[in-house]
């Protein structure tokens, strides 16, 4: 992928909470010229090895950021907002996406030039400011898929990311499915989440679980937060105060998923479709109190525990154990000892029948000089 994508972008005004790329690179978007991108897609056709005519993308941190600024040098300049589209768009920043617009239109004219997709991550509540915008994107630079990230559905958490609500998201589907019928193609969203981030309880993990599973949604694109340096959540993940308010020693404490059970169960209620989480998720909903959600019902998430099957052949009585035949006694060290060692008695006991084997032997014996005798007298 990154050997036929181009960068046109640096820089991001977007300020989430968890992204460092604000401290990297700048809220203010550096944007390179149509005519240094165009020569830019001539090199690669004409020199990278391999080029079958497909670029990648045109993107950057966020793809539709392109030329977006602020109106006013000046505002611009004493600005110490941390974002320019949260928790509202503000009202200086420029939302005209036709100078992104008119970019995927010269690339696509370029000879020799196939296809040109928008792999970069896509910033949708400025998306859906410029319909036409969106209506170009989709009919001509998705590959079937497009990537957006809302990270999670419930507002507690989003204002812990500092990321807008869902009926931005709401919007922007229903521009992305028009334009995809329209265009005659069968396209979909893949959304990005987030789990055990700073200030994200259980009861909103599971309340995002709930959102997919009536979305029909069953995600791979997750992680859980992981603490990178110098953002704003890894600040909270230490410090377990909230930095986007002022700070003082009687600031309330933030509910932050540090142990790993609890982060794994967190990520688990992401993935409520994986059968290999099943256990742990049945465990997690009982601990809740949501053993409601175990069942087969449509309004469940969980399908709850299969009894073992019975083996072909195999008896019901004792749940299939080999039950000891009548009289068995078990075998003691003392009984093999005396098996091996007979007693006195037993000793006796098999003399007898020896003994009436010798007096039969003798009687038999006189019985026999008797009739020779008898033979001889006549």
């Amino acid at each position: 992928m990154i050997r036929f994508s181009i960068n046109i972008m640096r820089g991001c005004f977007g300020g989430c909470t968890f992204c460092s790329i604000t401290e990297h690179e700048g809220r203010i978007i550096q944007s390179r010229s149509h005519e240094s991108i165009i020569n830019e897609i001539e090199d690669i056709k004409e020199k990278v090895p391999g080029f079958t005519g497909s670029i990648s993308d045109l993107g950057g941190p966020t793809s539709n950021m392109y030329f977006l600024n602020c109106n006013d040098d000046e505002i611009q300049s004493n600005c110490r907002k941390l974002s320019c589209v949260y928790p509202t768009i503000c009202k200086n920043l420029n939302t005209d996406h036709s100078p992104t617009t008119e970019l995927y239109r010269k690339a696509r004219k370029v000879q020799g030039i196939h296809n040109v997709a928008i792999a970069s991550g896509l910033r949708y509540d400025l998306a859906v400011r410029d319909p036409e915008y969106v209506k170009e994107l989709v009919t001509y630079h998705v590959g079937g898929y497009l990537k957006i990230a809302p990270e999670h559905s419930e507002p507690n958490t989003l204002s812990k990311m500092m990321k807008p609500g869902m009926d931005t998201y709401y919007d922007f589907k229903n521009m992305f499915d028009r334009f995809s019928r329209e265009a005659g193609k069968k396209q979909y969203l893949i959304p990005y989440f987030i789990a055990a981030h700073p200030g994200c309880d259980d009861e909103d993990m599971l309340s995002l679980s709930l959102w997919l599973k009536n979305n029909d949604l069953k995600v791979d694109q997750v992680q859980t937060f992981y603490p990178s340096p110098m953002s704003l959540a890894t600040a909270m993940y230490h410090s377990e105060k909230n930095p986007l308010k002022q700070i003082t020693y009687k600031s309330d404490r933030m509910y932050i998923p540090k142990q790993t059970e609890q982060r794994k169960a967190h990520k688990t209620l992401l993935r409520y479709h994986d059968k290999e989480n099943w256990p742990q998720l049945r465990a997690k909903l009982k601990e809740m109190g949501r053993s409601e959600l175990i069942g087969r019902g449509k309004e469940c998430l969980v399908a709850e525990e299969e009894a073992p099957k019975r083996q072909p052949g195999a008896k019901a009585a004792g749940h299939g154990k080999a039950q000891p035949a009548k009289g068995y006694q078990p075998v003691t060290p003392q009984a093999v000892k005396a098996k091996k060692k007979p007693s006195k008695k037993n000793a006796s006991q098999k003399q007898k029948p020896a003994a009436k084997a010798a007096t039969g032997a003798k009687a038999r014996s006189a019985q026999r000089s008797r009739i020779a005798d008898r033979i001889k007298q006549r």
